[in-house]
């Protein structure tokens, strides 16, 4: 995982249906990503929204690509 993503583990998550779901953002604070949470379902109040921390794996224990 590159540096500047790993300054941003907060994740909001759009859930769709058969189990997918889509990255809507990422922040710093958990308070951001409540707060953009909040917004987004007074704008879409049918669609479902989850808050995630996703701090990413540390290079050993990362699958190599080769």
């Amino acid at each position: 995982m590159p540096y500047k993503q790993r300054l941003y583990p907060w994740v909001l998550v759009r859930l769709l249906p058969k189990m997918q779901g889509v990255t809507v953002a990422q922040y710093r604070s958990r308070s951001d990503a409540d707060g953009h949470l909040c917004i987004l379902r007074r704008l879409m109040p049918n669609a479902q929204f989850v808050v995630m921390f996703n701090p990413g794996l540390p290079p050993e224990y990362q699958q190599n690509s080769r």
